[in-house]
C-alpha cells in the first residue's frame, strides 16, 4: 500500500526557476555545488557567472558540474539569420535526456542518478528555440515552399511539454532544475501574469503545473534575491511555504532552498 512518506517528492526536488534576463539565474546555482553534482544542458551558453562565483567561492567544487553545451549554428542571409545545416540541438538533448553520453563521457541515465546530482535544463527558453528549429524542416509544405507556421508551434510545443513530463515525471528519480526567462502576458481580464517562455504563448501557462516549486530570481534596488513567495504577477509556490523564507539571498538563496525542502 503506498504511504505519503514514500513519495518521490520526500526525496527529489523538481524546481523551475524564472528570471528576467541578467537577473543571475545561473550564478545562483553557485551554492548547490557544495552538497550536490550538477550536470546542465546548457543551451543558454552561459555558464560564465556559475564559473566565476565557484573559482572565487570555492574551486575544487568545480568538479561537481559537467555540462554539456548545444547550440544550433547560425549563419547570416539575406533574409535574416538561419540555422546552418540540419538543426540537431533539440534533437541531441532529448539524446543526453536518455544517456548523457558524448565523447568520451558517459555519465548514464539521468533518471537514475539519485538524490545527490541535479539535473539543469538551462534553459527552456533556448531549448524551446531549438525544438522550434529541429521542427521546422519537418512540417507539411505546398508545391511552392510554404508551410501553415502554426503547425510547427504545436509540434514544438508538445514537444517541449514532453521534455517536462518526463523530467517531473515519478520514473526520474533526480532532482531537476529547469531555468527559464519570464513572459509577460495580457490577460482577458485585464491583469498582467509573468509565465516561464517557452515555444509561442499556449503553453507558457501551462508549464508550473508540471512543478512542485517555482521561484523567481529578480533584482530590486540593485539588490538580487531568490524569491520563493507568490507576488502581485507571478504566482510562485515551494511544498515547505510555512518555513521557507519569502526572499532568500541569491549568492546563498538556492542552497537555502534545497536544504529546507529536503532536511
Amino acid at each position: 500500500m503506498p504511504i505519503l512518506s514514500n513519495h518521490q517528492s520526500s526525496e527529489f526536488t523538481k524546481l523551475l526557476l524564472m528570471g528576467d534576463s541578467k537577473s543571475g539565474k545561473t550564478g545562483s546555482l553557485a551554492p548547490l555545488t557544495r552538497k550536490y553534482k550538477l550536470r546542465i544542458l546548457d543551451y543558454d551558453n552561459g555558464l560564465d557567472a556559475l564559473a566565476q562565483v565557484v573559482k572565487r567561492d570555492n574551486p575544487k567544487d568545480l568538479e561537481n558540474i559537467e555540462f554539456r553545451t548545444l547550440r544550433d549554428q547560425m549563419v547570416a542571409t539575406p533574409i535574416g539569420p538561419v540555422v546552418k545545416g540540419t538543426a540537431t540541438a533539440f534533437i541531441d538533448g532529448l539524446k543526453m535526456l536518455d544517456s548523457w553520453k558524448y565523447g568520451t563521457t558517459d555519465l548514464g541515465n539521468p533518471a537514475e542518478w539519485g538524490k545527490d546530482c541535479i539535473l539543469v535544463l538551462d534553459s527552456l527558453t533556448f531549448m524551446s528555440d531549438a525544438a522550434f528549429h529541429f521542427r521546422e524542416p519537418l512540417v507539411a509544405k505546398s508545391k511552392d515552399g510554404k508551410y501553415d507556421v502554426r503547425a510547427v508551434y504545436k509540434d514544438s510545443q508538445d514537444a517541449i511539454e514532453a521534455v517536462l513530463a518526463l523530467l517531473t515525471s515519478e520514473s526520474f528519480r533526480t532532482n531537476v532544475i529547469v531555468i527559464s526567462h519570464v513572459r509577460y502576458v495580457d490577460n482577458p481580464d485585464g491583469t498582467k501574469k509573468g509565465y516561464p517562455t517557452a515555444v509561442g504563448s499556449a503553453l507558457s501557462p501551462q508549464i508550473p503545473r508540471y512543478f512542485n516549486s517555482v521561484a523567481l530570481a529578480q533584482t530590486a534596488a540593485g539588490k538580487r534575491t531568490i524569491q520563493t513567495a507568490p507576488t502581485a504577477m507571478i504566482d510562485l509556490a515551494n511544498p515547505a511555504s510555512f518555513r521557507m523564507l519569502p526572499t532568500l539571498p541569491i549568492e546563498t538563496g538556492l542552497g537555502t532552498f534545497f536544504e529546507t525542502l529536503r532536511s
